[in-house]
């Protein structure tokens, strides 16, 4: 196996950050178990990619991997969706059915948005965590299962618990094992990796030459917050393939919502006497748009002397270089040296 510091992607998983590491790290660890898992992120994280990391990797990987979206089923068909239904059950059963739970029987089944389940199939799925048994809807028969369990979530459980929206005892039973996921905005080093990833699967897609994404361009992509997370930069990449004539995505070619990337209006003067504008700012968006400004006024001081620029903000060299990664700032228009 390569080393976890060299591991840019793992399954279908992509990224070489510190998060993803981690990340990376723990799913070799609750593979091997039989235990449920909790899997914790923001829409278009990637939570899926997850499970399928953790079922390929245990030892039910050649056993069916069964995917259900907890939100998207109708409440009143979801009961039938999860344990099935036998002939005559409710209007339009005319034969009798298996659910999602029994086709993924020594396999894993993957219940996503879990948040979104009715309280009344919150009883049904505790009693599935405990017992490890159900029955079809209009049935009598109770089936035992044998069916490992991976949840997934964009909410906060615990608080749902204490709202009353979600049952503290399923909860429990659920996040025997908890994974979180990072959200992008707290790994932008990934974004070029993605970047280059989702661009390679587009363009073999349509058979042309690679897609290309110039300096000024990809520095926007570097201080845009990203709420879709990864989702949102695929199909901002698959947007780029389509839509870009000669082969060379800028500035111009972003969405308007990527102006929000600039810097912000300034809260902090020359003279350092602080100003917060009356509609407010993304503090951290902010703070990170003056380092970048900050960084690459070093290196245009420094004529890309990297060992200079770093010693202009008092860091030391393997520091900078670091920081100049995680941000994706290109250094070959500056001079790029050492």
């Amino acid at each position: 196996m390569k080393d976890e510091q060299t591991r840019t992607g793992f399954y279908k998983l992509i990224g070489k950050s510190q998060e993803m590491q981690r990340l990376y790290s723990i799913i070799e660890k609750v593979a091997s178990s039989d235990s449920t898992i909790l899997i914790m992120g923001e829409s278009g994280t990637g939570k899926e990619l997850v499970a399928k990391a953790i079922h390929y990797l245990s030892v039910r990987a050649e056993n069916p991997f069964v995917p259900v979206n907890c939100g998207a089923i109708p409440k009143e068909l979801l009961e039938s969706e999860l344990f099935g239904h036998e002939k005559g059950a409710f209007t339009g059963a005319i034969c009798a059915r298996k659910g999602r739970f029994e086709l993924a029987e020594t396999g894993t089944i993957f219940l996503d948005e879990i948040g979104e389940l009715h309280p009344s199939l919150q009883v049904k799925l505790l009693r599935v965590l405990q017992e490890r048994e159900y029955e079809r809807v209009g049935g009598v028969k109770t089936v035992k299962g044998d069916v490992r369990i991976l949840a997934a979530t964009n909410k906060n459980l615990e608080e749902a618990t204490k709202r009353g929206e979600f049952r503290e005892d399923l909860y429990y039973r659920l996040n025997v094992i908890p994974v979180k996921i990072s959200p992008l905005r707290n790994r932008k080093e990934d974004i070029p990796i993605l970047r280059d990833h989702f661009i390679k699967i587009y363009s073999d897609k349509r058979a042309i030459e690679p897609l290309q994404i110039n300096n000024d361009a990809m520095e926007f992509l570097m201080k845009y917050n990203w709420p879709g997370n990864v989702r949102e930069l695929e199909t901002l990449i698959e947007r780029f393939t389509i839509l870009t004539e000669n082969g060379v995505v800028t500035v111009e070619d972003l969405p308007d919502r990527f102006s929000l990337a600039q810097p912000h209006t300034p809260v902090v003067s020359s003279g350092g006497i602080s100003q917060l504008p009356s509609e407010g700012i993304d503090l951290n968006s902010y703070l990170d748009d003056i380092e970048t400004s900050i960084i690459l006024q070093a290196l245009e001081r420094s004529q890309g002397v990297k060992s200079k620029a770093a010693a202009l903000l008092g860091l030391n060299r393997t520091t900078f270089i670091e920081k100049l990664k995680k941000k994706g700032i290109d250094t070959a228009k500056h001079g790029d040296s050492q």
